[in-house]
């Protein structure tokens, strides 16, 4: 299923609530919530923002990392990725 950036996670959805957190993340991501190399919010903060407990923020997260749409740094949070060739469909090098 296809989720907006501005969705909400449903309980009484078949997918589950990590399923549906992660397809809102990567629906904000492609809208540019946030910028490349500057942190997504804290999982207190998406706990708090979508009623989930911290392992299903967690495991939603995860799956944005395994998809290198976000990359963790110990100590410090979540980071957006740099887009690569072929993310938006375009290069990002300058035209000679």
């Amino acid at each position: 299923m296809d989720y907006g950036p501005d969705d909400l996670v449903e309980r009484d959805a078949p997918e589950p609530p990590f399923q549906q957190l992660a397809g809102i993340l990567r629906a904000r991501l492609a809208r540019g919530d946030w910028k490349p190399r500057r942190p997504i919010p804290s999982e207190s903060r998406l706990c708090d923002e979508y009623g989930l407990s911290r392992p299903t923020v967690r495991r939603a997260v995860a799956e944005l990392v395994a998809a290198e749409l976000v990359f963790t740094v110990p100590q410090r949070g979540t980071y957006v990725a740099e887009p690569t060739r072929g993310d938006d469909g375009q290069d990002d090098a300058p035209d000679a």
